[in-house]
């Protein structure tokens, strides 16, 4: 099976800096997209920071015998370590983070790693499944049964980061396989974009356009029509038959 892939980014209809990131391996093994924050300068340094450590690690290391699971980790640790030391040189920009949302296929499995809020999706059959679990707030308080997906939507503490990448203490870096046959498409995203829409336009919009260079650009699209209050990137891999 082989990737077919397109990207898109956006600053969307009220942010004059594009905070957002995005890398699309010109092989097709792996993927990421990167939400910056802190600033508009901060931000945007972070998370293109954060997709060239990542890229840069997995490339120089992609033959090499270590697990997936460690190569992504690595990766993950390579990006931290490339904003934390941004930051020692730039006291203007030490609260800058960034999340971060990985697709890699490798040695035959496919595989997600992933810190904050940035999503993977995977269209199926007609269902759409989010593969990945917000690092925030209001999604602990979802597994706590404390909230109810529709109370977190509209939560004023929905954008609260439980981790992201940028800090001395990271703690949680979500690393799985999961599954994936022909057919497939795989939805990665920043949080512009689900702040927007919601799961069922999501799919209604893949759906409707099989080809991945119109259905990213009419999610952008549908995202600002929505409000578009925040950088909106999109990334989409389509698994051939």
């Amino acid at each position: 099976m082989r990737p077919r892939s397109t990207g898109l980014t956006d600053p969307g209809l009220v942010r004059s800096v594009n905070q957002d990131d995005y890398y699309i391996d010109p092989e097709g093994r792996f993927f990421i997209v990167a939400d910056g924050m802190g600033g508009h300068a901060g931000g945007q340094e972070a998370s293109q920071l954060a997709t060239q450590a990542i890229q840069k690690y997995l490339g120089e290391n992609w033959d090499s015998s270590e697990p997936s699971q460690v190569l992504l980790e690595k990766a993950l640790e390579k990006a931290n370590e490339a904003i934390l030391q941004d930051q020692a040189e730039h006291p203007e920009r030490s609260d800058m983070g960034t999340t971060a949302v990985i697709v890699m296929f490798r040695q035959g499995k496919s595989w997600c790693a992933h810190i904050g809020d940035s999503r993977l999706y995977r269209l199926r059959d007609d269902v759409l499944k989010q593969i990945t679990e917000d690092h925030t707030w209001v999604a602990r308080a979802m597994k706590a049964g404390d909230m109810t997906p529709e109370q977190a939507r509209a939560h004023p503490w929905r954008h609260v980061l439980s981790q992201c990448l940028g800090r001395k203490d990271l703690r949680q870096m979500d690393i799985q396989t999961f599954d994936v046959q022909a057919g497939d498409r795989l939805l990665l995203c920043s949080d512009g974009l689900t702040e927007e829409l919601s799961d069922s336009l999501i799919a209604a919009c893949l759906l409707s356009h099989p080809g991945d260079e119109k259905a990213a650009a009419e999610l952008i699209k549908g995202a600002k029509e929505k409000g578009g209050r925040d950088n909106i990137t999109v990334a989409i891999v389509t698994i051939e038959k």
